[in-house]
């Protein structure tokens, strides 16, 4: 299925030009300018749900603005396909999972019956994560550049997991990640590119106090006390459990409360479960809000952000974690988790604070609600640094960049 990227309104690189600044969009013109010929195909496996999805609705279109054509397609699959990537998932991130022959088979034919349908209209393929990674057995034609994009943390993977992977990664020609840790052998070029947000999105845009209160009055979340949020899928590697505690422990020191938000993936069968045991957990507390947020809901999460005291990401994998970008974005105070790409956002005690556990996680809670002036000084630092390094433009540009190089060596040999 492609998706259809609406490309009519203002100019994304203009805009872009006044948010980022005029360096960060000349570099991606520049870059774009090299590749004027080629096509770019983008493939993941939802178009809904999940960072790699939402990067995609902007990005795509902001390659087409600066003259590389180019779609984004995704691959079909269903319950027991995405069981099946749940699990590899998870054992990529290093938690053991089960398997079996039929799962792995299922997989193989989805991304089979996937090559036969989709349109890859380019010339240079970029594929996102372990979804539609067997594409390439089945699609590569000669002249072509494929790249493999993985957003998971594969720091800790589990070897049988990354050699059921190996045999698709190792026919790309070049394989990118988010962080230097998550990189694994292979014949290909390794490339580093972490993810990006967009600020000119509904979910990061300026929005009046107006607007933030009518969007949140539904929820009627208290006024008189600050609110500590966690933005993120109902997924356990999330760890919204480890959150509810260390606010637990925080409350026995300060007056807040805490929100938890947000939705599944169609890719991701373990979210109503997940959601089913927050809320058993924190039935009858009077001081947490839990929201089943539906794959739409921008705004909202944009006007929660903004009227929290405390952003939370206390994940216990994570390849990047856009929501820490984009608290960070709206000068809001990040206590996260030092695992993953976090700690390239968090710069602890300069953009955010670290944490390794749920009494850390807590010790912070409390510090920044009882110190409003180090929680503003943070998120004052925590913008400009997104501003210079996580934007839309920086990680378009990275990809072009990294099909510049593989066109060089191509030529050399």
């Amino acid at each position: 299925m492609r998706v259809a990227i609406p490309l009519d309104g203002p100019s994304l690189l203009e805009r872009y030009r006044d948010v980022a600044g005029d360096a960060p969009v000349r570099a991606l013109e520049a870059a774009a300018k090299r590749l004027r010929g080629h096509r770019i195909a983008m493939v993941n496996s939802t178009a809904t749900g999940g960072g790699v999805a939402e990067i995609l609705h902007r990005l795509v279109r902001l390659l087409v603005e600066a003259g590389v054509p180019t779609t984004w397609e995704v691959m079909p699959g269903g319950p027991e396909f995405y069981a099946y990537t749940k699990a590899m998932h998870n054992e990529l991130h290093g938690l053991p999972a089960r398997f079996d022959a039929a799962g792995e088979q299922h997989y193989r034919d989805t991304n089979a019956r996937a090559a036969a349908t989709l349109e890859l209209p380019g010339d240079l393929v970029l594929i996102h994560d372990p979804q539609p990674a067997a594409l390439i057995e089945h699609r590569r034609q000669p002249g072509q550049r494929w790249l493999w994009r993985c957003h998971i943390d594969l720091s800790h993977a589990l070897p049988r997991t990354w050699a059921r992977l190996q045999p698709w990664v190792e026919q790309f020609d070049g394989l990118i990640y988010s962080h230097p840790a998550f990189v694994h052998d292979s014949r290909a070029p390794a490339y580093l590119a972490p993810p990006s947000i967009d600020p000119l999105s509904d979910k990061n845009c300026p929005l009046e106090p107006s607007e933030i209160e009518e969007m949140l009055e539904p929820f009627a979340l208290p006024a008189d006390r600050p609110l500590i949020t966690q933005v993120s899928r109902f997924d356990r590697l999330k760890d919204p459990l480890g959150v509810l505690e260390a606010f637990v422990l925080a409350r026995r020191r300060i007056e807040a409360h805490l929100v938890l938000a947000g939705g599944t993936a169609d890719d991701d069968p373990e979210g109503d479960a997940v959601l089913a045991e927050v809320r058993e957990r924190a039935a009858g507390r009077e001081d947490v809000t839990i929201l089943a947020l539906p794959p739409d809901a921008h705004r909202v999460i944009n006007a929660l952000q903004r009227r929290s005291r405390i952003i939370v990401q206390k994940s216990l994998r994570e390849g990047f974690a856009l929501t820490v970008s984009e608290g960070l974005w709206k000068r809001r105070a990040v206590i996260a988790s030092a695992v993953g790409g976090i700690p390239l956002q968090v710069l602890h005690g300069r953009t955010g604070l670290l944490v390794r556990s749920v009494e850390g996680c807590a010790q912070r809670m409390v510090e920044l609600v009882d110190t409003p002036a180090l929680a503003r000084r943070l998120g004052a630092e925590g913008h400009e640094h997104v501003r210079q390094h996580f934007l839309h433009t920086r990680e378009a540009r990275d990809y072009l960049v990294c099909f510049l190089v593989l066109d060089q060596l191509a030529a050399a040999r």
